[in-house]
């Protein structure tokens, strides 16, 4: 896997070209959980977790960094729900241009039984939820309805 992008490339990149990012649906009891995101795009809002793919990175070491990055756990991956493209007039950095995802998203589970959240700074809260609530993005929605899991 290669060092993540010297920020002021990255965001030249994403300035001109979509980002591949995974995102997965944490999936343990009967319920998902949902994360209220700090930063832009999206910020504010309740999300799934998830975010860029590194070069050399597989799409499966991809979601075991960022599933311990952002929460704190070692996850399973159940299945690939899909491919997702999502879009923003807003974007980190100070960037105008707005932002353009291309998400590979999952169902997983935690690894272990019992375990414990632990958000890092690109989110704010959390809570597990067991039905679609009608204010989620409706990006969110998708992928939580693709999951089958309500």
């Amino acid at each position: 896997m290669q060092a993540p992008i010297p920020q002021p490339l990255y965001e030249k990149i994403l300035d001109v070209m979509p980002i591949l990012c995974v995102d997965f649906v944490l999936y343990d009891k009967g319920k998902v959980l949902l994360t209220r995101r700090t930063d832009e795009p999206a910020k504010d809002q309740w999300w799934v977790q998830g975010g860029r793919v590194f070069k050399h990175e597989t799409l499966d070491e991809a979601v075991q960094r960022l599933s311990k990055r952002e929460v704190g756990l070692e996850v399973e991956v159940i299945k690939q729900l899909g491919v997702y493209e999502y879009q923003f007039d807003k974007a980190n950095f100070g960037i105008t241009s707005g932002t353009h995802t291309v998400a590979v998203t999952y169902l997983v589970k935690p690894r272990e039984e019992n375990f414990q959240v632990s958000l890092d700074t690109t989110h704010s809260s959390y809570r597990w939820v067991d039905q679609i609530e009608k204010d989620l993005d409706p990006y969110v929605k998708r992928v939580l309805r693709d999951a089958n899991v309500f």
